[in-house]
């Protein structure tokens, strides 16, 4: 038996009866936290081109676009899930060698959902699929390193999850994975140097194609059973030899992902969080500031703090502004907050935050990349032009798995991301169909969601 042959075992084997409560009460924080996301995301720049290119090419209206209209499946996953991903401010899972947004799943498996009228039940256990399966990939196979993007793993989550909800068996299961895993390689310059849209629509791509995979396999389409220890296989080409037994998996993994707190990249968390406990301490003003000195693990130094995936000091559109801690630190001592507000374009080009940006210097701390991923250490250090010295360490944040976010605080985010998009009414709904989402079908849910504004 191949690789992928015991992972279709695997996700033809998950039930519902075997999720804890723990788990199904985590699986609803993240899924209201991933519908606050995209709908918060519903006026994006990228999102309208997308929404454009679909309502022109068409597709059979099977499925639900949050913000109303139907099209097929493959492309209401590519839309919801680039819904998700836009504000950048979805969950994330942090392992030693990768970090990836298991949320990104959800518009794939949602709409799969939908075409096979699942019960919320059978929804949630696709979505711990897919979440198992990319956070235990990312465990054992990082490609971070290699030069591939989080997405690769992404491709194996996604057929697994849709496969799930769709009720395939072990084969067609196999097949769609097998299909995908070999199919949608990305590259990680995505998330170097110059941002594009691309850098949050990288995933809603894999979701898209990897969901249209899945339906392929559906109808009997093969594809490569030794797609992972095969001649020229992910392993050989692309991942390394791992192991990974996965008749001994469970689906707890969603328990290991975090929320965000604020919203900027993952790994800049717990930096925000000090740096404004640090300003509302000592009641500090940002233009008193000398200079700013900030300690953290490699991970972070390497993507957002100006290592190997490039200067974070040069900043103009509000993909480099989400991706650069500099910026997320200094606006977020400007503004109080990082929110969607703090990523316009009129607040990037400000020069109050392009001053200061200029100010903060960041230096990667071996004590501190050893303790991640079970910590995120920073120490950030605040001289002023009075030669005045403010210092502040953090292993974690809230929403971090040490201090996770409770379903009441992911409501009130909820609320802060749609009230422009939704009544009162309209929010609640969407707020009490998820909370009793094991209870209700599916097409409860999206269709409260095809009734939220949107703004073309």
């Amino acid at each position: 038996m191949t690789l992928v042959e015991e992972l279709a075992q695997f996700v033809v084997s998950a039930s519902w009866g075997n999720i804890s409560q723990e788990v199904q009460t985590a699986l609803k924080i993240r899924v209201l936290d991933s519908l606050g996301c995209a709908i918060g995301a519903l006026n994006g720049e990228p999102v309208r081109y997308i929404r454009k290119h679909i309502d022109e090419f068409g597709g059979s209206e099977m499925c639900t676009m949050i913000g109303g209209g139907k099209t097929a499946p493959d492309r209401a996953a590519f839309f919801n899930s680039a819904l998700i991903r836009y504000l950048d401010f979805n969950d994330s899972y942090l392992s030693k060698g990768e970090t990836c947004h298991p949320s990104d799943n959800l518009g794939a498996v949602l709409a799969a959902a939908e075409y096979a009228d699942c019960s919320g039940k059978e929804f949630l256990t696709g979505l711990a699929v897919a979440y198992q399966v990319q956070c235990r990939l990312s465990d054992v196979a990082p490609v971070r390193a290699r030069g591939f993007d989080h997405t690769t793993q992404g491709s194996y989550a996604v057929s697994a999850g849709v496969s799930k909800v769709l009720g395939l068996d072990t084969t067609r299961t196999a097949n769609a994975i097998a299909i995908s895993g070999t199919a949608f390689n990305a590259l990680r310059v995505t998330r170097t140097g110059a941002l594009s849209h691309w850098k949050g629509l990288a995933y809603p791509n894999t979701a898209s194609c990897a969901a249209h995979a899945t339906f392929l396999a559906m109808r009997g389409i093969t594809g490569p059973m030794e797609v992972f220890e095969g001649n020229k296989g992910f392993m050989e080409s692309i991942a390394g030899r791992f192991t990974i037994d996965w008749s001994s998996e469970n689906l707890e993994s969603v328990n290991r992902t975090i929320i965000k707190k604020y919203n900027a990249e993952v790994h800049s968390q717990s930096a925000i969080e000090g740096v404004l406990q640090l300003q509302q301490e000592h009641h500090f003003i940002p233009e008193d500031i000398s200079r700013i000195e900030i300690g953290i693990f490699d991970v972070a130094y390497n993507i957002i703090g100006g290592g190997e995936e490039g200067d974070k000091a040069h900043v103009t559109t509000k993909e480099e502004a989400d991706h650069s801690l500099p910026y997320m630190v200094a606006v977020a001592l400007l503004d109080g907050d990082v929110t969607p507000a703090q990523y316009l374009p009129e607040r990037i080009q400000k020069g109050d935050v392009q001053t200061l940006l200029r100010k903060i210097f960041i230096k990667p701390v071996d004590e501190y990349s050893k303790r991640f991923p079970d910590r995120m250490s920073v120490r950030l250090t605040v001289t002023l032009k009075d030669s005045r010295v403010f210092i502040v360490e953090r292993d974690d944040y809230e929403g971090f798995h040490s201090r996770p976010m409770p379903w009441e605080k992911v409501v009130e985010k909820f609320i802060r991301l749609t009230e422009s998009f939704t009544d009162d009414v309209l929010r609640q709904k969407i707020i009490t169909a998820v909370y009793n989402l094991e209870n209700i079908n599916v097409k409860e849910l999206t269709k409260l969601l095809a009734e939220v504004k949107n703004e073309y």
